[in-house]
């Protein structure tokens, strides 16, 4: 999703980002859709579909007759994902240029709701989260994945505290990441209590798990690449100055992915409406 609250960015590298998101997600993505029990003719709404990664997942296992409704702020990112899931296989793909935020027929007859690493961006989403059960039809299958930063902050704190240095740069890192998304008005910890959100507000059938993602050169790239997206704004929101940033891309280049622990996770989130 990009809209005027969109903490990220749409550039060339912010689709590399994704990219390695992806691959980083692929098994918690593949689980998702298997718990959601896709149907070749279903109706699914991807909420915050970007540039089709997920899409191109949801449309592998649907057929003639299935439809993959994409929601998005940006026009530019719904002509990508418009373009990346041509031919995949035989279900029509219909996109959306919508702020998810602001629910619409778009939902209508929705087998499946789901989105990946799109809730965060959405302030209060615990009010949307309620606003969203009392659109959809009863027995709506609905389907999250969001990051967890914040939690394993304290194993970072403690590692380093006990002489594990290395881990500085990883702490520093997520650190910003926390008070940036806190600064922006964004939900940064949903994932942690989505669960809790899911059944307070009625939803049923309410699975959660958590997994934590490895550190691997592709995560640090991908950090690397959050901090082109975002350093403008990090100076001007008083995050980190210029030089805090380079420093930390520094020592973050200077890792090697041997025995780091994991800098964030990832909730996995079904249920019903």
């Amino acid at each position: 999703m990009n809209s005027p609250n969109y903490a990220l960015g749409g550039t060339s590298d912010a689709m590399r980002r994704l990219e390695i998101q992806d691959a980083q997600f692929a098994d918690e993505s593949e689980s998702l859709l298997d718990a959601l029990a896709i149907r070749p003719r279903d109706r699914v709404v991807e909420l915050g579909t970007g540039a089709g990664a997920m899409g191109r997942r949801v449309m592998r296992r649907l057929q003639s007759g299935g439809v993959l409704v994409g929601v998005d702020f940006t026009q530019s990112l719904l002509d990508l994902a418009q373009h990346n899931l041509a031919g995949i296989s035989e279900a029509r793909f219909e996109p959306v240029l919508a702020d998810v935020r602001q629910l619409g027929p778009w939902l209508e007859n929705a087998d499946v709701v789901l989105g990946r690493t799109i809730l965060h961006h959405i302030p209060l989403v615990e009010t949307f989260l309620g606003s969203l059960r009392d659109v959809v039809q009863p027995g709506t299958r609905i389907g999250f994945i969001e990051p967890e930063f914040r939690a394993l902050l304290g194993r970072l704190s403690a590692l380093e505290a006990a002489g594990r240095n290395e881990v500085a740069p990883l702490r520093t890192w997520a650190e910003g990441l926390v008070r940036y998304y806190q600064a922006s008005g964004l939900s940064a910890c949903i994932g942690a209590s989505l669960a809790l959100t899911l059944e307070s507000t009625g939803y049923k059938n309410v699975r959660c798990r958590f997994s934590e993602c490895p550190v691997d050169n592709t995560v640090i790239e991908n950090m690397m690449l959050f901090y082109d997206e975002v350093h403008e704004k990090y100076e001007s929101m008083q995050i980190m100055t210029r030089d805090e940033i380079e420093r930390n891309k520094q020592d973050l280049e200077s890792l090697t992915a041997i025995d780091l622990p994991a800098t964030w996770g990832n909730y996995w989130v079904t249920c019903t409406a």
